[in-house]
């Protein structure tokens, strides 16, 4: 039932993408925001208040927070409690390498935070690749201090071809935290757009990968790999793209996207400083084209119901076409030469 309600776009998101700040003291190769940047033009702590006090009143389940590195920014622990105050569920990106044994017993009481430990390999070679040069130690060692507070927490993975082969061991590394792990899609955006050329997984990884899924069931996606699962997964989860109907992105600087992986300017909503966030939420047309979206040269396929055209950011970045197919959903990947 939610599914056919989402088609059309809710009354309010269920959960919100929110980028706090840009700030990051990593410069990972495939970073979707291109973190790294100093902005003063970042909301103020009144304005990120006034924010929560929005997504409260519209009765928003979950926010998903991230950057940047969220806790780059000074006054991050205090939104956090006054999210929680407030009834919201928080799940929070972060690389881990700011995680202390001090952060992690702060962290450990807040009843109503998840966090996603961002690490890319199972090994210092292929993670230090991808987030840089010691980042693997430190990780780990985050890891290991949440883990001593029992602060819940996935181990949150980008697919590419070379950490392909390592998916086990990860699966099986989450599983010594009595943690999960949560596999994302690599998309590119930000500075994913450069580093996909070498980085993205290949059309046999991705077939493979569908397969692995389909074997391990704890295996958290998310909606990303949506276009790539089983009938079996996706009677568990959202069998669209959620963007604008479920869900959308508000950057650090307070503009508002149908997805963080669109944070392009033909998709720029509004700004939570100019309206309400509910009036954009209601009345965007950027909102409403994605809620009407149809990629129609889908709709005859098999698994139309199982992937409705697949990711249009990555349509987008591959095309510059929300409304082409998915170039690495199931069928067009069997059908690639």
């Amino acid at each position: 039932m939610i599914t056919k309600m989402a088609r059309k776009g809710l009354r309010a998101p269920v959960n919100v993408t929110w980028e706090v700040s840009l700030r990051c003291n990593l410069r990972c190769v495939h970073c979707l925001s291109d973190a790294g940047q100093i902005s003063r033009d970042e909301l103020t702590h009144g304005e990120c208040l006034e924010l929560i006090d929005q997504l409260t009143a519209l009765k928003v389940f979950q926010v998903n927070i991230g950057g940047g590195e969220p806790f780059m920014r000074e006054d991050f622990l205090n939104l956090l409690s006054y999210c929680h105050e407030k009834g919201l569920v928080t799940c929070v990106s972060t690389n881990g390498t700011m995680v202390d044994p001090s952060l992690a017993k702060r962290l450990s009481s807040l009843m109503r935070l998840y966090l996603q430990v961002s690490l890319d390999g199972a090994t210092l070679e292929v993670n230090d690749a991808i987030r840089g040069k010691g980042t693997y130690q430190k990780i780990l060692y985050g890891m290991d201090c949440l883990a001593t507070e029992g602060v819940p927490f996935s181990i949150n993975t980008v697919l590419t071809r070379t950490n392909f082969s390592q998916l086990e061991t990860l699966r099986k590394m989450a599983s010594g935290y009595h943690a999960e792990l949560r596999v994302s899609r690599f998309r590119p955006s930000g500075r994913g757009k450069t580093s996909k050329a070498y980085l993205g997984p290949t059309k046999d990884q991705l077939e493979t990968f569908s397969n692995w899924l389909d074997e391990h069931d704890l295996v958290r996606t998310g909606d990303s790999f949506f276009c790539l699962t089983s009938e079996n997964r996706r009677r568990k989860g959202l069998d669209m793209c959620g963007a604008s109907k479920m869900t959308c992105c508000i950057s650090p600087m307070g503009q508002v996207y149908p997805c963080a992986f669109l944070q392009e300017e033909p998709f720029l909503v509004g700004n939570i400083r100019d309206s309400s966030f509910k009036d954009l939420w209601d009345s965007s047309p950027v909102f409403n084209r994605f809620r009407s979206l149809d990629v129609k040269s889908c709709m005859d396929c098999y698994r139309f119901d199982s992937c409705r055209g697949g990711c249009p950011a990555v349509a987008y970045h591959t095309f510059d076409d929300i409304s082409m197919p998915d170039p690495e959903c199931l069928v067009n990947l069997q059908t690639a030469a």
